[in-house]
């Protein structure tokens, strides 16, 4: 455990910060989870599951958790997927 005051504060502020980072990281392996589980049981919500999928990837590069380019890459795979089921 750090001495210096500020360095207390940093070890509690990033304590926190990865709490929230590891909720947005599991919510979004969720719902792109369920969204190709929806899409392999050709389920009638399926865009609308996508569509939400697509949200959480955008939050999650907005926020800084992933990589624009990858979140580009993981959109991309999700819309081939879906419309390799509806071709």
């Amino acid at each position: 455990m750090p001495n210096i005051k500020s360095a207390k504060k940093r070890v509690l502020v990033n304590k926190t910060k990865a709490a929230r980072n590891k909720s947005a990281n599991s919510a979004l392996k969720t719902a792109i989870k369920k969204a190709n589980v929806a899409i392999e049981t050709n389920a009638a919500d399926k865009e609308a599951v996508v569509k939400a999928a697509c949200k959480k990837i955008d939050q999650a590069a907005a926020k800084g958790l992933i990589h624009k380019n990858n979140a580009a890459r993981k959109k991309s795979a999700l819309a081939v997927r879906l419309n390799k089921t509806n071709a």
